[in-house]
């Protein structure tokens, strides 16, 4: 039998992000940003149908100007996802957005402008029903907390998130969810811990401007992950110098990983040497890229060779394992099914794959 812990989740209250809900004991949602021009409206349309693909459950997309908000209306209407506008500090945008159809906003309160401002925007948000990200950020705190902290910390970050909370509490507004994001791991994970042990608000989780791919990635994983492993955490967005799409994959391996959530195929191989029965890093990268289409959750174990082989095999859904460099044995839920060679080797998993989900689907 496989080991499948669950994570006990801290319980928070559930907002509504367009057709999303978030926190309680919904799933936790993957969201991403496109980092096209927004008044490049087909473009933008077009990356967010791709990360759509990906599984994005939410895009974020930036409105700075008039113009955004007013290509927000076309690009509301030709895409399937709720849509997060971005705003910072012009008040008529979040409104604007709001108008044409976004889900939520990402705002910071206190950045808007006079308590009248943000009242504007709390009455346009309650008015079509959105809610709103209270996004604090390590790099744009405000310079009061700088100067009294003398750099950013947890405490820092805990109080810039208290006092745009308040803000919004005041306004009789509540359908609100909050980041604390740091590009430094360790403040991240401390501010997101010293606000959860506070607040049942949702948390929105992320490592900002965490890198490239790679080091993003890992910096994600390890910021993220740790949050993830202590029940911290309703949504997340992986921020990498890299395309979306990429985000979005994070995400989910992340979430699979940790038995949060599964989505698409997991694949178990080994990092390969001598002993292997067939070239197992060019296998698994042409089995990956060709069952990416692949939207049920599905383990599939590459190994090549016996040692941890048929151990894998046993436990997962599909499993092949190298006995010679010519002959290969494939596994279905746990049983040895048959031989196969080396030959067309991709092309026969991927066959084996499809009939085993469509199997399942009758």
């Amino acid at each position: 039998m496989q080991y499948n812990y669950k994570i006990p989740r801290r319980k928070t209250r559930v907002v509504n992000v367009g057709k999303v809900l978030i926190g309680g004991d919904n799933i936790i949602s993957v969201q991403s940003m496109t980092n096209t021009n927004t008044i490049d409206i087909q473009g933008t349309i077009n990356q967010i149908k791709a990360l759509e693909e990906a599984g994005a459950d939410i895009v974020r997309v930036s409105c700075p100007d008039k113009e955004s908000t007013e290509a927000l209306k076309s690009i509301v209407k030709a895409v399937n996802v709720p849509i997060v506008a971005d705003i910072h500090f012009h008040y008529r945008r979040a409104i604007e957005a709001a108008l044409a159809g976004a889900s939520c906003l990402r705002i910071n309160p206190g950045n808007i402008g006079s308590i009248d401002k943000v009242k504007e925007v709390v009455k346009a948000a309650k008015d079509h029903n959105l809610s709103i990200r209270i996004g604090v950020n390590s790099g744009s705190l405000e310079p009061y907390l700088i100067d009294k902290y003398k750099s950013p910390t947890a405490e820092a970050m805990l109080e810039s998130a208290e006092n745009h909370i308040k803000i919004l509490e005041d306004a009789d507004f509540f359908n609100f969810k909050i980041s604390v994001k740091a590009s430094n791991v360790f403040l991240a994970r401390q501010s997101y811990e010293l606000f959860s042990q506070k607040y049942d608000y949702p948390l929105h989780l992320g490592i900002t401007e965490s890198g490239t791919l790679r080091a993003g990635t890992v910096a994600s994983s390890i910021g993220i992950g740790s949050l993830l492993w202590q029940g911290i955490g309703d949504t997340l967005r992986v921020s990498l110098s890299a395309d979306p799409v990429e985000e979005v994959k994070v995400g989910f391996d992340m979430l699979k990983t940790l038995n949060l959530r599964s989505r698409g195929v997991k694949i178990i191989s080994c990092p390969s040497c001598a002993r292997q029965g067939f070239n197992v890093v060019k296998i698994v990268a042409e089995i990956e890229e060709r069952l990416s289409y692949i939207k049920e959750p599905i383990t599939i174990s590459i190994l090549g060779c016996v040692v941890n082989g048929i151990g894998e095999a046993m436990y997962s859904d599909i499993g092949i394992v190298g006995i010679t460099n010519k002959e290969n044995v494939v596994y279905i839920k746990g049983e040895k099914d048959h031989k196969v060679s080396n030959e067309n080797l991709v092309e026969h998993l991927v066959s084996v794959v499809e009939h085993y989900i469509s199997k399942k689907n009758i």
